[in-house]
Order: C-alpha cells, then sequence, then structure tokens
C-alpha cells in the first residue's frame, strides 16, 4: 500500500504541470482561431487594449468545458508515454506494482476535473460567454456609427436614409442629424436634430441599438405635415433577425435557466431539442474526462521507445479531432431527427470508452 501511494504520488505530480500546461496550449490555439475575429475589433472598433483583454478572458472562460478534458487527455498521455520511453513503466511492474495501480492516478486526477469542468460547464462558461455578449453589444454602437459617413447620405442604415455632419465612431456622438425613415410608406418621417449618441441595448446583445437624438424636430408626411419638437427623442435601430433569437444563446445559459426552457410547454419542438442537445453535450463533456483518462492511459503506455513525446502530443492532438469529429456527426444526426439526442450525445464517449476498456486490458495485464 505504501510503495502504491507513492506512485499515486508520483504520477500526480507529474500529470498535474503537464495538465496546466495543455491549458495554456489548447488555450493559445484556439485564440489563434480567433485571431481574425480579435483583429477586427481592434481595426474596426478601435478598442482599447484592456477591453481586448476582457475579450480574450471572456472567450478563454468560454472554452474550459473543452479545455479541461483535452488537457487532461494531453498530461496523461505525455506522462505515461514519457515513462514508457524510460523504462519506469517497466521497472514500476518488475518491483511488483499492480498494473491496475498505475490506472489511479489518472482516474483520480480526471475526477478532480470532472467537478471542475462540471461547473465550468454549466456556470462559469456560460456566464463568461454571456458577458462577451453583452461586451459585444456594448461595442455594436461604434460599428453603427462607423457606417455613418460624415456628410454622405447613408441609404443602408437599419433600412433609412441617414446624414451626418460629423460622427465620433468611438463614442458614438453625432452631430446635425438627419433622419428619413419610410418603413411606413403613407406617412414617412423626417427627423432633425442637432446632437445624439448611439447607445447599446443590453436587453437584445448585438441585435438592438438605440439612438438617442436631443432638441430637434420629427416631420410626419401623410394627408396632412405634422411637426413635433421634442428634448429628447429615442429611435430604436434593430437587425432584420427574429425577435426570438435575440435571447440568450443555448451556450449562455446555465443548468437551471436550461431545464426551464426543457421544461417549457411553450416552447416548440426544434428549439426544445436545441436544449436537449445543449444539456447532454455538456453533461457528455464533463464525463468525458473519465473516459479520456482512461484512453491516455491505454494509448500513453507504449512498447515501442521510439518517437518520445512527441508521438504522446500528436497522440492527444489526433484523439481530440477523432473526438469531435465523431461528435459534430452524431449531433447532425440528432438534430435531423434520425437518431435520438441522448444515443447521439453519449455515443463518441461510449466508443472511446470501447476502444480504452481493450487497449488496456492489454497493456495492463
Amino acid at each position: 500500500m505504501w510503495r502504491s501511494r507513492r506512485i499515486i504520488i508520483y504520477l500526480l505530480s507529474e500529470m498535474i504541470p503537464a495538465f496546466l500546461l495543455g491549458i495554456v496550449i489548447f488555450i493559445s490555439i484556439l485564440l489563434m482561431f480567433q485571431a481574425l475575429r480579435l483583429t477586427e475589433f481592434v481595426l474596426v472598433h478601435g478598442i482599447n487594449i484592456m477591453i481586448l483583454f476582457d475579450i480574450i478572458g471572456y472567450m478563454s472562460i468560454s472554452f474550459l468545458p473543452i479545455l479541461l478534458p483535452m488537457s487532461l487527455l494531453f498530461a496523461i498521455l505525455m506522462t505515461y508515454n514519457r515513462m514508457s520511453q524510460e523504462s519506469e513503466i517497466i521497472a514500476m511492474k518488475s518491483s511488483g506494482i499492480s498494473g491496475w495501480h498505475l490506472l489511479t492516478p489518472s482516474l483520480l486526477l480526471a475526477g478532480m476535473v470532472f467537478v471542475f469542468s462540471a461547473q465550468t460547464a454549466f456556470f462559469m462558461a456560460p456566464w463568461g460567454n454571456r458577458q462577451f455578449e453583452v461586451l459585444i453589444t456594448q461595442l455594436s454602437n461604434t460599428k453603427a456609427a462607423a457606417s455613418i459617413k460624415e456628410g454622405t447620405f447613408s441609404e443602408g442604415f437599419f433600412d433609412m436614409v441617414v446624414y451626418a455632419n460629423k460622427v465620433n465612431s468611438s463614442t458614438g456622438q453625432i452631430e446635425n442629424l438627419f433622419i428619413y425613415d419610410e418603413k411606413e410608406s403613407s406617412s414617412p418621417i423626417t427627423i432633425i436634430a442637432p446632437r445624439g449618441e448611439l447607445v447599446p441595448d443590453t436587453d437584445y446583445p448585438g441585435h438592438s441599438i438605440l439612438l438617442r437624438l436631443f432638441d430637434g424636430e420629427i416631420h410626419r408626411g401623410g394627408k396632412g405635415h405634422t411637426i413635433i419638437n421634442f428634448n429628447a427623442y429615442d429611435v430604436r435601430l434593430n437587425d432584420p433577425i427574429r425577435i426570438e433569437e435575440r435571447a440568450k444563446s443555448p451556450p449562455s445559459l446555465s443548468l437551471n435557466e436550461l431545464r426551464e426552457r426543457i421544461n417549457d410547454p411553450q416552447i416548440v419542438d426544434k428549439d426544445k431539442k436545441t436544449f436537449y442537445i445543449e444539456y447532454h453535450k455538456r453533461l457528455a463533456l464533463s464525463f468525458a474526462c473519465f473516459v479520456f483518462a482512461l484512453v491516455g492511459v491505454a494509448f500513453g503506455i507504449q512498447n515501442d521507445r521510439r518517437g518520445g513525446k512527441s508521438s504522446g502530443f500528436i497522440l492527444a492532438v489526433g484523439f481530440i479531432i477523432l473526438y469531435w469529429i465523431l461528435y459534430l456527426t452524431f449531433e447532425g444526426f440528432a438534430r435531423n431527427g434520425h437518431i435520438h439526442v441522448t444515443i447521439a450525445a453519449w455515443s463518441t464517449n461510449f466508443i472511446f470508452l470501447v476502444l480504452a476498456t481493450l487497449n488496456l486490458r492489454k497493456k495492463l495485464n
């Protein structure tokens, strides 16, 4: 028992630093795929470095449910692969350490990561994703202001004709504004205001903007001509999308909110299926920690000493790519109604569990 305890402590001390390194590596890789989007924030919106760090932070938090199982697989594969290359596995077995005792540290680490992964999947990641949506809303006014050109009639601005003498894209302030709204052809509206500002709408992130005008006039045509003076007047600008898409997206819903959506009798079956998929996806990703622990030990222990640490990294990337290809395939089947949502969400874990079990019996006996 004492030798087994020392082996567990030794393996955990090897895997935990590799696990933390894996988080850094995979966060960097995922952010690289978002580089074009981040560049757009800097060039189009002109945001400062602190806001960019906020965006990166919220994106990283939303990635955690995916990053944690991936980093766990990376750590276990790298650790057991290195021990195989340096004959430590053979030495432990020769000293009387059971092959199945070598599995215990990876399962202990998987249990710890599972708890944290489940918390991030249902609470932290939705919060990070929602904060990201709200932050994008706050930046959307600068994007809208950038579409208004000084001294030019902008005809494609939310289905209105807009003219402004001066526009400050960084603050959203507009001076000497002229708006012609012909949405109601029988009574078109002309609005003239010496100043105004664009205000993001936090209720509908990314989809609605409030144009607040000051000390202006509203001219309404039609059968007669009406003039209305105002001190402050709000014009809500909406993107041409459905109102139900302006609520929280499924990745931004917490555990309780997902359950409310699933149990809501007023939600149509198509939307309910989306919430079911999101719910089981988060559960399956959390339990994937245990599956990846078995896969890591089964394929990390190698009889061939060639390749070294690089083979462990290649195996980790290969298994991660294979996992996501299978998962997205089964999810597509579920969305098309070919298989049940629960079966689709858990099939990939089951396939990997079978592969790991078959190899473990060969490697640990």
